[in-house]
């Protein structure tokens, strides 16, 4: 049994090491594009090809940060951290969304002031460097695709990455403009878009962040239903100090004291095991429930309380 363990054990760090891997070579590539791009927005005075670096910066940020934060939820719960360090993913995430919120709306007002006073861009550049940058997008997604499947932060980056390759075409189409119809406005309107795209993403991943750092329920649990739910399981008289919230994006937890009608800690037990059963229905992976005995009314348990052992 020893043997199974350790070749588990090896089987797990060698697959941790594969992702890694690709992390980091996503990492450099976005990081090198970045360079790349801004350099182009700078010689051809594209504002869309510097806001889609600004971009590319941030994806870079943000699989670097889910590089770093995937090998801090690793590390296993220690005296300081009992819940150990999973949600180092979520701290991440509000950094990466905060950013991406104040990127979103300085493009934007950049953007205003080129729509007042169109400047001359020199198209063929920012085709040709979006192009560049639509092929670096595409190669990222492919190393994040298979990650993604068992990750939601790498699954929030690898559509990060899609999302991006969009705004890659978008630069492509207002160089096009500008190379056929001096279209200067185009790249202003580029980079709306894009500004768009950041701002939205930033404030879905803050609002998701922040609804599960300050353990709120998860969305698609209603949380009286599922007590009135718990109410009607064979043998439960009453449910009360229901508390449901998720410790991270994958794993929800539930705290609640079930009210039996007699003392007796056999029976208990088998109510406990159809509760527990409820719960996984609903996702709920770690429970912890209170039993008390009595009767019950208007909601609240009369007669003597007993605390389990």
């Amino acid at each position: 049994m020893g043997h199974g363990h350790q070749h588990a054990h090896s089987h797990a760090a060698d697959h941790h090491g594969r992702s890694d891997t690709r992390l980091v070579a996503a990492v450099c590539v976005n990081g090198a594009l970045t360079v790349v791009q801004v350099i182009g927005g700078l010689l051809s005075g594209s504002l869309s090809l510097l806001a889609d670096a600004l971009h590319n910066l941030s994806d870079a940020a943000a699989l670097l940060i889910a590089l770093v934060a995937r090998r801090i939820g690793r590390r296993p719960a220690d005296h300081s951290q009992t819940f150990g360090y999973r949600r180092a993913e979520l701290v991440g995430a509000v950094i990466n969304a905060t950013t991406l919120n104040v990127v979103g709306l300085y493009l934007l007002y950049e953007a205003a002031l080129r729509l007042v006073d169109p400047t001359p861009v020199v198209g063929w550049t920012v085709i040709v460097v979006a192009g560049v940058a639509l092929a670096v997008d595409v190669a990222t997604a492919a190393l994040t695709y298979r990650m993604s499947k068992g990750s939601l932060n790498v699954k929030a980056a690898f559509v990060h990455n899609v999302t991006d390759a969009l705004g890659s075409v978008a630069v492509m189409v207002a160089g096009v403009l500008v190379v056929r119809y001096q279209l200067y406005v185009a790249d202003a309107v580029a980079t709306m878009l894009i500004a768009v795209y950041a701002l939205y993403h930033g404030v879905v991943i803050t609002r998701e962040a922040s609804r599960i750092l300050t353990l709120g329920a998860p969305l698609d649990i209603h949380v009286p239903a599922l007590a009135e739910e718990l109410r009607s399981v064979e043998g439960v008289t009453d449910v009360h100090h229901v508390h449901v919230w998720e410790l991270d994006e994958s794993q929800r937890s539930f705290e609640g004291h079930i009210v039996v009608a007699r003392q007796d800690v056999q029976l208990a037990e088998r109510v406990k095991g159809r509760v527990r059963d409820v719960l996984t229905r609903h996702g709920i992976s770690h429970a912890t429930l209170e039993c008390e005995y009595g009767t019950v009314t208007d909601g609240c348990c009369e007669g003597e309380v007993v605390a389990p052992h």
